[in-house]
């Protein structure tokens, strides 16, 4: 076993899409028509998706909470993932971003199983019925430890919630990056990996992504 990840350039990357995601037709249309965006860094990686869709069958989750859903690709994998009957909630307030991810699950054939709430995460969160078997955490960073609690708060025993840009592209550990979003990250980290609530481990895929389930 390597003590460290394994530097990914271009090939690599071409190469895990390939052999380690099952990424069809659909989702590759999607991720290019995202990348022409301004704001494509926003988009998750193919490998993370694959990962996300995973997670929602190893934890045989029903009810997924998505907190920023940008234009879709993770909420197509994850909702693929969900056995009958299971239920995506996705929390956004772009509908130009939503209107997109709308089409894609309506080519999919997932729309009737996903909820698109377009206000303001912590307002819906609020309002959301529990218990939530799984969580994906990928929104604006400065609200991140807020997001945190409220998600912890609504998901059951044993659920899981995954937060993604915990790297945030090194500026974690970078000291002289002193940015909101980056400390709130840093402070969203921090609390986890004391909290007693929860079980955590973090993986290095994408921009990082940090796994938190819940005892």
């Amino acid at each position: 076993m390597s003590r460290r990840p394994t530097p990914v350039d271009d090939d690599l990357h071409a190469w895990v899409v390939a052999h380690g995601t099952r990424e069809d037709a659909l989702l590759a249309r999607l991720r290019e028509e995202t990348g022409a965006m301004p704001q494509a860094g926003m988009q998750v990686a193919p490998e993370q998706g694959a990962l996300l869709a995973m997670l929602v069958r190893l934890t045989g989750a029903r009810t997924v909470v998505e907190v920023g859903t940008f234009t879709g690709y993770s909420s197509v994998c994850m909702a693929r993932a969900l056995p009958d009957g299971g239920h995506l909630h996705c929390l956004d307030v772009s509908a130009e971003f939503t209107d997109v991810a709308r089409r894609y699950w309506a080519e999919a054939g997932v729309d009737d199983r996903i909820t698109l709430h377009l206000a303001p995460a912590l307002d819906t969160l609020a309002g959301l019925a529990g218990p939530v078997d799984m969580a994906f955490l990928d929104a604006d960073k400065e609200r991140y430890p807020a997001y945190y609690e409220a998600l912890i708060g609504l998901l059951r025993p044993g659920g899981l919630l995954a937060v993604d840009n915990v790297l945030w592209h090194g500026g974690v550990a970078d000291p002289d990056d002193q940015r909101d979003t980056t400390q709130a990250i840093r402070e969203l980290a921090a609390r986890a990996s004391t909290d007693e609530r929860v079980d955590v481990a973090m993986v290095t895929a994408g921009d990082g992504l940090l796994l938190v389930r819940k005892r």
